[in-house]
């Protein structure tokens, strides 16, 4: 069991055998609200999970992949590897396949809630929130909150 608050106080996720189950922690190219906790909580959750093995499968709590995919293509879209998720996914989606589980190393390369110290999406979140952010604690409030509304 690893405790991840953030999107709730008391979140939890299981790890074990390369299976994660995260629940509303981190989705396939997305991560959760932040609802009970915070957005420093959210991130140091998120970055516990980005630290386990890249060939871990991820099993979120909910099929939101092509939303999150075109919010994250709106925060990095000059990144190659979020241009081929979008395609592969898409078509799974399309035969009504699942795009979960995903893996730690495809969330790595793809999930800009994962990426917050990437030059594109510190730029992105600059631009959102109308001042200079370079944390990557406030690269993923600002860009937490964008996606809140988009």
């Amino acid at each position: 069991m690893i405790d991840v608050p953030g999107h709730t106080r008391a979140h939890i996720a299981y790890y074990g055998s390369k299976l994660l189950f995260c629940g509303d922690t981190l989705f396939a190219c997305g991560c959760g609200r932040v609802f009970e906790g915070t957005p420093a909580q959210l991130y140091a959750s998120l970055s516990k999970l980005a630290a386990l093995p890249d060939d871990t499968l991820v099993y979120c709590g909910h099929e939101y992949t092509l939303a999150n995919i075109r919010f994250a293509r709106a925060v990095e879209p000059g990144n190659a590897a979020l241009g081929e998720r979008e395609r592969t996914d898409a078509r799974a989606r399309e035969q009504n396949l699942p795009t979960v589980p995903s893996t730690i190393g495809r969330e790595k390369a793809t999930n800009p809630f994962l990426r917050c110290g990437d030059a594109e999406v510190v730029q992105s979140a600059r631009r959102h929130r109308g001042s200079a952010v370079s944390d990557p604690v406030e690269v993923f409030a600002a860009i937490r909150d964008w996606k809140n509304g988009f």
